[in-house]
C-alpha cells in the first residue's frame, strides 16, 4: 500500500536530503500533531511564518469570511478590494511617514525582486551592494545577493553588479558609491546565527545612502510582525529605510509578502514602462484578509513588547547549560549556539525525538534556533525548555 510518506520521497521536488518527514494531521496554537498521535512544540513557526500561533482564530474566521465574498477576480492593481486596501491602510499606518505606499505579492523571495527593480528604476543605477552570510530568497534576483557563495555557484550567472561586503564594518561601507542603486541589508542577520548589529553600524549606513543617493532596502522578511520585540526590526535601531520587505508572519499561516516604499517612488513601476511590476496572485483577497487579522491581532496583544520577555525567559533559563556556549538574541528569536559545532546536528535530531521542532541556520552549523509563536505562554515555554534540557543532557 502506498503512504504519505511513499509519494512525499518519490514524487515530491525536495529541497533537502534529509527532511524531518514528520507526516502533521492538524496544528493548534504552538502544537503540530502527527497522524500517529503525536504532539510536538513548534519552536520554529514554521520559519517566522505562524507568529501569531497556528490556527488563530482571528486569522480563521477572516479566511472563512472572504471566501464567502470571493476569491481572485483580477490581475493586481486593476479592480478596488477591500481587503487589500484595509491591509494597506493598516500596514502604513504603523509604518514611517516615508513608507506609504505597499505593492502585494506572494512570499519574500518576490518581495526582494520586486525592491531590486523599484530601486534600479528609481536612480537609474545598476549597482547593488548586499552583505556577506545573508539570506534574502531563491529566486534568480534574491539569489544574486546572497552572501553565501555555496548555494549559488551551481546557478551562475546571475545579476551583474552585486558587491557583497562585511556585516559591521564600517569602513566597508565606502564601495557604496554613486554607482549604487540600493543596499540591501538585514538590520539582524538571520541565517547568519542572529548576527546582531554593532552600536553605529546601522546608523552609518543609512548615512551612506544618503550621502550617495543609493537607496537602503531593509529586508525584514524573517524579523517582521513583532519578532525582535518591535514591529518591525528597524524600529530598535533608529533607522528607517527607503524600501521595506515583508513575508513570512505577515499572512498568518497565509503566503503573501509586500514591498513598501514612498508613493513618490513606488510611481516608478507606474509609468515609463507602464507595467513595470505585475502579479496575478500578488494580495491574493484571502491572504490580504488573513493578513489584516494578523497585524491587528499582534497590535492589539500587544505581542511585540511580549516578545522581548518572552526571548529572555529561554535566554536566561538556557544560558548557563553546559552544553550552550553562548546564546544570541532579538527579541523571540535565539541562537543557540553549542560547545562543539558536532553537537548541533545531533541536538536537532534528539529535540525532534523528544517532540521539539527546531531549526538549523544555514550559515551557521554550530547553533539551532529557537522561534516559536509570539503567543507562546510562561506554561508553554516551561514544556519547552524541559523538553530542551533533556534533548541537550542526551547529545
Amino acid at each position: 500500500m502506498t503512504t504519505g510518506r511513499d509519494i512525499f520521497f518519490r514524487n515530491m521536488g525536495l529541497p533537502s536530503r534529509q527532511p524531518m518527514a514528520i507526516e502533521i494531521s492538524h496544528a493548534e496554537g504552538i502544537y503540530l500533531f502527527g497522524s500517529d498521535g503525536r504532539k510536538y512544540i513548534d519552536l520554529v513557526s514554521g520559519v517566522s511564518v505562524s507568529n501569531i500561533g497556528h490556527r488563530h482564530p482571528a486569522v480563521v474566521k477572516a479566511i472563512h469570511d472572504q471566501t464567502g465574498r470571493h476569491l481572485h477576480l483580477m490581475v493586481y492593481g486593476e479592480i478596488i478590494q477591500k481587503p487589500q486596501v484595509e491591509l494597506a491602510e493598516l500596514l502604513t499606518g504603523n509604518l514611517p511617514g516615508n513608507l506609504d505606499c505597499v505593492y502585494f505579492v506572494n512570499s519574500g523571495s518576490e518581495a526582494i525582486e520586486g525592491a531590486l527593480k523599484l530601486a534600479k528604476r528609481y536612480t537609474g543605477r545598476t549597482g547593488i551592494v548586499a552583505f556577506k552570510n545573508a539570506y534574502h530568497g531563491g529566486t534568480c534576483g534574491a539569489l544574486s545577493i546572497l552572501g553565501n557563495e555555496s548555494l549559488k555557484a551551481a546557478f551562475r550567472p546571475l545579476l551583474p553588479g552585486i558587491t557583497h561586503i562585511e556585516f559591521n564594518r564600517v569602513e566597508e561601507l565606502e564601495r557604496i558609491t554613486q554607482k549604487t542603486a540600493c543596499v540591501v541589508a538585514e538590520t539582524i542577520q538571520a541565517e547568519a546565527g542572529i548576527i546582531l548589529p554593532e552600536t553605529g553600524f546601522l546608523e552609518a549606513l543609512r548615512e551612506k545612502c544618503d550621502e550617495t543617493g543609493a537607496l537602503l532596502i531593509i529586508d525584514d522578511v524573517q524579523m517582521g510582525f513583532g519578532r525582535t520585540g518591535k514591529l518591525f526590526s528597524f524600529e530598535n535601531y533608529g533607522i528607517v529605510p527607503d524600501i521595506l520587505a515583508l513575508a513570512k508572519g505577515m499572512g498568518g499561516g497565509m503566503p503573501i509578502g509586500a514591498f513598501i516604499s514612498s508613493k513618490e517612488i513606488m510611481n516608478s513601476l507606474t509609468f515609463k514602462p507602464e507595467l513595470g511590476h505585475i502579479t496575478t496572485f500578488g494580495g491574493h483577497p484571502v491572504c490580504c484578509a488573513a493578513a489584516h487579522a494578523c497585524l491587528k491581532t499582534i497590535l492589539d496583544l500587544q505581542l511585540a513588547p511580549e516578545a522581548e520577555v518572552k526571548g529572555r525567559i529561554f535566554e536566561k533559563s538556557l544560558e548557563k547549560h553546559p552544553a550552550v556556549k553562548e546564546i544570541r538574541r532579538a527579541g523571540l528569536m535565539l541562537a543557540i549556539e553549542l560547545t562543539d559545532e558536532g553537537f548541533a546536528a545531533g541536538a536537532q535530531k534528539r529535540l525532534l525525538d523528544n517532540h521539539i521542532i527546531t531549526d538549523r541556520f544555514l550559515f551557521r552549523p554550530g547553533a539551532f534556533r529557537i522561534a516559536p509563536p509570539l503567543t507562546i505562554n510562561e506554561d508553554e515555554i516551561g514544556e519547552a525548555l524541559q523538553g530542551i534540557y533533556a534533548s541537550l543532557m542526551e547529545i
